[in-house]
């Protein structure tokens, strides 16, 4: 037996196949003709049986190929050349050692150790490159057959673990059932890609449990389970699945590999299931707190926002300028997130029956207007919630979990605009629990809105309650850009909005042709705004019925659309009022710059945008005495009145006059330059910034971490308690539709999931049992 030859064996891929398998032969001649003369016959024994397992193995040099022309270059023999070789060069030289060192065959008792890294990479290295080659030329029924190159490999495992289990030489080789069956592994993983269907199925109830047993480690550690009791009952679940109860051949040998092969299978089981759903997260269910580390030492903050563009509207447009000018400073990162609708809802939202097929040609819209309005170029990101529009609200509503669509690892500081709307229905996470600072920035007056409907008051009750509530809970920080909305907790009155540069640029040029003598005015006065009663044309209208005889032979331009704009039309003629309807248009547009007086009488403003924007552009403005108006009276341009009488007095004083220049410090409070200071210092977000509280300080030194009080606050106990509440009443279908909510808004719909590229809800937050 120790003279024998090994058998030849085909490689198949013609002279260049055969003179890898004369390469590795002539090693093994070499091998035994350095070893001692005592040892020679026993060692022929044993590299006869290894020699006949490598063989297999040497087959790779040559798989079945197409017929070529003698000397033609074949890249499959080029890839076990430079790829399969060196491994199989390794185990040999690995081979040679254990024989000049320890002696074959080794004694009883005695633990051979194998290294089998050179089987993996040469594993890795046949998967990478079978994807190629394997099928190459195959079609029909054989490509459901099992490869030829694993076929013989398999077949010489087996015979070689018959023989070795009969065999002298190979008695004390305890180590051969752990070589042979990590072997056989590593063959099962290479071939199950051939056999495995597309189509991957779903988990059965004893591999969630198994997953959940393992992914419970450190809790069930702390109770007292060892972490290898937690593995074997993982194992013992993931193998019963489907009903099945697996065994191993060899159960000698379980402890060595059974449980890590149990064990790697469930996590590549879990990850293709979620690969086949689309999903893609960085979130993980026990959290990581190296996660949260920036890795440029910069902080990150998300503005959600409840509109967007092309809705023209301030909870779209200012919340877009805040992002882009807080994106300037080097200190943070800034994702603003913002609502994405479908093309039903679309519709009834953006003008022009504009609509857009995706996500990524809405945000090329966002991006290219801003462009044409800032001078410097913006750097933040930009994200999507699913929302759907509510008729009845004329607003939109978010749809499932917002919080969730910002990563774990940018949950750093929030600034939520209009916060009690988007806290309404906020069915998920706590903004408090998973950001370091939220802030609140309060857009609208909605009690006042309310109070106009049926049951006003009864309704502006409720829901003053009930934005007292949900800012409270998921707050620490609420701006109020005017004391026109209600006290709400932990906030402060400060306007933080600015005016688009542009608005800036249209003064600057009123100015530069005033001091040339020019003419900066040619028409009279106009309003602009969105149709609807509440927005100030009831408050208009009123005022010219009244004063119609004290305003003989002066007119207004009104440009707008709305719901409410046949009303409006009607109204205006029944009164023979001299009111000329425009459609409405962006108040940037050229055809606005003539005018010389803006007239807004709304007082269900919170902070009125186009009055910003008009006295940006040097105009008068006469608006209420009303404290949405605050900041605006100390500009000289802006004429306040409190009765009908002044406000009629106010517009004979503008009609006759012209407005006096903006001086650079008006200009400059005016600034989205100015806002941003005025953010920073309100919010806190500077002192937020500065005090990292475990990040690294500029100076490379980090900060004192702050001091954990022994027993909580009484009032965060409370807000505990509030948003607790919340959650579980929003939870609750019957009663988010009781309280005016879009049904099915407590998760996103399937278009949506389809749109933003989603998880199903149903598989995000499965139900057992049904």
């Amino acid at each position: 037996m120790g003279g024998e030859s090994p058998p030849p064996i085909s490689t198949g891929g013609g002279a260049d196949g055969g003179g890898a398998f004369a390469f590795i032969s002539k090693g093994w001649r070499e091998v035994r003709d350095t070893a001692s003369a005592d040892l020679r016959q026993m060692r022929a024994r044993a590299d006869r049986e290894l020699e006949h397992l490598l063989t297999s193995a040497s087959a790779l040099a040559g798989p079945p190929l197409p017929p070529v022309a003698a000397g033609a270059p074949i890249a499959e023999v080029e890839f076990v050349r430079k790829r399969i070789q060196p491994k199989i060069m390794e185990l040999r030289r690995q081979y040679s050692s254990m024989v000049h060192e320890g002696g074959w065959p080794p004694k009883a008792g005695a633990s051979l150790r194998v290294d089998l890294s050179g089987i993996t990479a040469i594993r890795n290295a046949i998967v990478a490159e079978g994807r190629l080659v394997r099928w190459k030329g195959h079609t029909g029924d054989e490509r459901r057959k099992e490869w030829e190159v694993v076929s013989m490999i398999r077949s010489g495992l087996k015979e070689f673990e018959r023989r070795s289990l009969s065999s002298d030489v190979l008695g004390g080789f305890r180590g051969r059932g752990e070589f042979v069956e990590k072997f056989k592994l590593s063959l099962k993983s290479l071939n199950k890609e051939s056999h495995e269907s597309k189509e991957v199925l779903p988990l059965d109830l004893t591999e969630i449990l198994a997953y959940l047993v393992r992914q419970s480690g450190p809790f069930l550690d702390q109770l007292g389970i060892r972490r290898d009791l937690c593995d074997k009952i993982a194992e013992t679940l993931y193998s019963k699945r489907n009903g099945r109860l697996m065994y191993y051949s060899h159960s000698a040998d379980r402890s060595l590999i059974g449980n890590e092969s149990m064990i790697d299978e469930l996590d590549l089981r879990i990850a293709r299931v979620l690969e086949s759903t689309g999903h893609h997260t960085e979130e993980s269910f026990w959290k990581d707190p190296a996660k949260y580390k920036s890795s440029d030492n910069r902080r990150h903050v998300a503005i959600v926002t409840t509109a967007s563009l092309p809705w023209m509207t301030g909870t779209a447009i200012n919340p877009l300028f805040r992002a882009a000018y807080l994106a300037r400073s080097t200190k943070q990162k800034v994702t603003l997130v913002v609502p994405w609708l479908c093309k039903s809802d679309q519709e009834l939202v953006y003008p022009n029956n504009m609509t857009f097929s995706s996500p990524e040609e809405q945000e090329n819209y966002i991006r290219n207007w801003l462009h044409e309005r800032l001078g410097f170029e913006a750097n933040f990101k930009i994200s999507f919630y699913p929302g759907k529009f509510s008729k009845e609200r004329r607003s939109i509503i978010p749809a499932g979990d917002t919080s969730q669509f910002i990563s774990s690892s940018e949950a750093d500081i929030a600034i939520l605009e209009e916060p009690e709307h988007l806290n309404w229905y906020h069915h998920g996470k706590r903004w408090t629990d998973k950001f370091k600072h939220v802030i609140g920035v309060v857009h609208t007056n909605y009690l006042e809105y309310i109070k106009r409907e049926k049951n006003g008051a009864f309704q502006a009750f409720l829901v003053k309650h009930i934005n007292n509530w949900v800012t409270r809970a998921y707050c620490h920080k609420v701006l109020r850009l005017s004391a026109a909305t209600q006290d709400l907790p932990r906030s402060v009155i400060c306007n933080v909005h600015g005016v688009n540069p542009k608005f800036l640029k249209v003064g600057e040029k009123v100015a530069a042709d005033r001091e040339c003598g020019q003419q900066t005015f040619s028409k009279g006065a106009y309003f602009l705004g969105k149709m609807v009663w509440a927005k100030g044309y009831r408050e208009l209208i009123d005022l010219l019925s009244k004063h119609k005889s004290d305003l003989e032979g002066f007119d207004i331009d009104v440009y707008g659309n709305g719901e409410d704009s046949q009303a409006v039309h009607t109204a205006a003629r029944k009164m023979n009022l001299r009111i000329n309807f425009f459609k409405g248009r962006d108040h940037a547009d050229c055809s606005l710059h003539g005018y010389k007086v803006f007239i807004n009488p709304s007082v269900s403003d919170v902070l009125c945008t186009a009055t910003a924007e008009a006295l940006a552009m040097g105009k008068f403005v006469i608006c209420a005495d009303h404290p949405s108006n605050e900041f605006f009276k100390s500009f000289p341009n802006c004429l306040t009145y409190k009765t009908s009488e002044e406000f009629v007095a106010r517009v004979k004083e503008a009609m006759a006059s012209e407005p006096s220049p903006l001086t650079p410090e008006q200009r400059y409070s005016l600034s989205w330059e100015a806002a941003t200071e005025r953010f920073m210092e309100y919010s806190e977000l500077d002192k937020v910034l500065n005090n990292r509280n475990g990040y690294y300080g500029q100076d490379g030194k980090r900060s004192k971490m702050r001091k954990i009080p022994l027993l909580p606050k009484l009032s965060d106990v409370v807000d505990g308690g509030l948003a607790f509440a919340h959650h579980c009443l929003t939870g609750n279908e019957i009663l988010r539709l009781a309280t005016g909510a879009i049904p099915g808004t407590r998760d996103y719909d399937k278009q949506q999931c389809m749109d933003l590229n989603l998880l199903p809800p149903q598989v995000q937050h499965p139900v057992y049992g049904w």
